[in-house]
């Protein structure tokens, strides 16, 4: 009943991995509604629904809740929503029901208690009564003896009155056992990876009988993941460097029940840049969760194309692709065995990259939320005010990573002007600032209309008038009206701080150069 078939025709790739090609290709993505979606979780789900996507396959999204003490509020909520803004889409989970639900593990008990009672009727797994304490004592003497903690078969020795008999007496004291799986001593577990090629442990290095139900009758990680995957049909796992571990104990459930186990594929580590060390989530250099790039004001599309890259390269020299080009050319065997490198400035530069070509309405209103996040815009903006920050998000928008870089670019916009720094007094020392700055104040009073056009005209007339050009004619006038020495364009800069704030700015400047108008 439970059998899964292989699929009689297969192709093998050059490390001798089955590629199935005659059954659809099933793959899945499942987290544990324990927090935010990781950037590591993401690149995971990334992948598995590229490699469905390119081989017209199925992706499944199934909710691996069964650690309960361990689950967030909203924490299944938060890895859609997330997976859903990265542009990645399921055929199958808790909101789209197939055939082979439910999709979250706590609604499967049901299905997972006869099989573990169908193993302990074969004397394939048992009842463990060990206490916490006993095993705690049990694993601190191994490791004072220099041994690698495991679990040594309680009942060793003991015949079957015997263990009849202990275990009678444990549940007299009110113990509830855990069910553990039994391991076969001396025997080999191996697969192909896709990415790291053959793989073996030797079953007695894996710390003995597991524990595959808990004390609380829920089943633990790697007994429900091989039921899940076996009755879902999933062909293939492509998963973290981190489960390796997990796999041998997984084959181990596999064989229990004479399951042909998936194709296994587990990606290279994710390496903070900064540190050199693996990313990890107690580590604090670096935002680690969509969320965090969600509320910076990053594009999807930009994160996708990033995550994308990391542990997997295309053919050829090119970074930025669309979804679409992805699907098309994702090819699992060019998944890389070495870590991969999480650069943060590598991000913002891809981002940019998206900034630059984006629609001007997306980015505007990114910015304008993080403007009114930072009290400088109001909640409710008018037509006019919107109109504002849509010039200035463009006058920002070759340079800008992502959108929260606004807040700090446009602080001139809305910020009193501090003190001119030492470079630019020493730039105003030029004998023509005076005379430019003078003509410049004049002529910009009398403008009908305070417009980029007419202010790079009245620029324009002062050149003329006076033959003064480039760096003395265009410097004095940013560090006076602006504050600062660098920015974006001239004109429209002048223009969105308003004619105002510029006389202001200006006023403020011949004071501390002791010019007298």
């Amino acid at each position: 009943m439970w059998l899964f078939k292989q699929p009689e025709k297969t192709n093998i790739n050059e490390r001798g991995v089955i590629l199935m090609a005659s059954d659809k290709i099933r793959v899945r993505y499942a987290p544990s509604p324990t927090g935010h979606l990781h950037i590591g979780n993401a690149r995971t789900a990334l992948f598995n629904y590229l490699f469905a996507r390119h081989n017209n396959g199925t992706f499944v999204l199934r909710i691996e809740d069964t650690d309960t003490k361990r689950n967030v509020k909203d924490g299944e909520k938060s890895q859609m929503d997330n997976l859903e803004w990265l542009g990645i889409d399921w055929d199958e989970g808790p909101d789209k029901p197939g055939e082979y639900g439910p999709y979250r593990q706590s609604e499967r008990r049901d299905i997972y208690e006869p099989l573990i009672q169908e193993l302990i009727d074969k004397d394939l797994a048992y009842e463990s009564y060990m206490t916490e304490d006993e095993l705690s004592a049990q694993r601190d003497e191994q490791r004072a003896n220099g041994e690698a903690p495991r679990y040594i078969y309680e009942y060793e020795g003991m015949t079957a009155d015997q263990i009849k008999a202990s275990k009678e007496a444990a549940k007299a004291k009110g113990l509830k056992p855990v069910i553990r799986l039994r391991v076969p001593h001396d025997h080999l577990y191996e697969w192909d990876d896709i990415v790291k090629g053959k793989v073996s442990f030797q079953s007695d290095t894996i710390g003995g009988d597991f524990v595959i139900a808990k004390r609380d009758g829920m089943p633990t990680y790697n007994f429900a993941v091989v039921v899940d995957d076996h009755m879902m049909k999933i062909t293939h796992v492509l998963r973290g460097d981190d489960h390796v571990a997990n796999t041998p104990k997984q084959l181990a459930v596999y064989d229990a029940f004479g399951w042909e186990a998936p194709v296994f594929g587990h990606m290279s580590l994710i390496i903070n840049t900064a540190t050199g060390k693996k990313l990890s989530k107690r580590d604090e250099t670096i935002l680690q969760f969509i969320e965090q790039y969600r509320s910076l004001g990053y594009l999807p599309n930009a994160m996708f194309n990033f995550i994308t890259l990391l542990g997997w390269s295309p053919v050829g020299e090119s970074e930025i692709f669309t979804k679409k080009q992805f699907i098309k050319m994702f090819d699992p065997k060019r998944l890389s065995k070495s870590p991969a490198s999480f650069d943060n400035k590598k991000l913002e530069w891809v981002n940019n990259q998206y900034v630059k070509a984006g629609n001007a309405d997306q980015i505007t209103s990114l910015a304008i939320e993080q403007l009114i996040k930072a009290d400088r815009l109001p909640k409710n903006p008018s037509k006019e005010k919107i109109e504002w920050a849509r010039q200035l998000t463009n006058l920002y928008k070759q340079q800008m990573s992502y959108a929260a870089e606004m807040i700090d670019l446009s602080s001139v916009f809305f910020n009193e002007p501090e003190s001119l720094d030492e470079d630019s007094l020493n730039e105003m020392q030029q004998e023509t600032a005076p005379v430019v700055l003078k003509k410049f104040t004049q002529k910009i009073k009398e403008l009908p209309v305070f417009d980029a056009f007419n202010i790079q005209s009245v620029i324009m007339q002062i050149q003329k008038e006076t033959g003064i050009r480039g760096r003395k004619l265009y410097m004095p006038i940013r560090i006076a009206t602006t504050r600062e020495m660098h920015g974006p364009d001239l004109s429209p800069s002048i223009e969105l701080i308003g004619r105002e704030k510029v006389l202001a700015h200006l006023d403020k400047t011949f004071a501390e150069l002791g010019i007298k108008l």
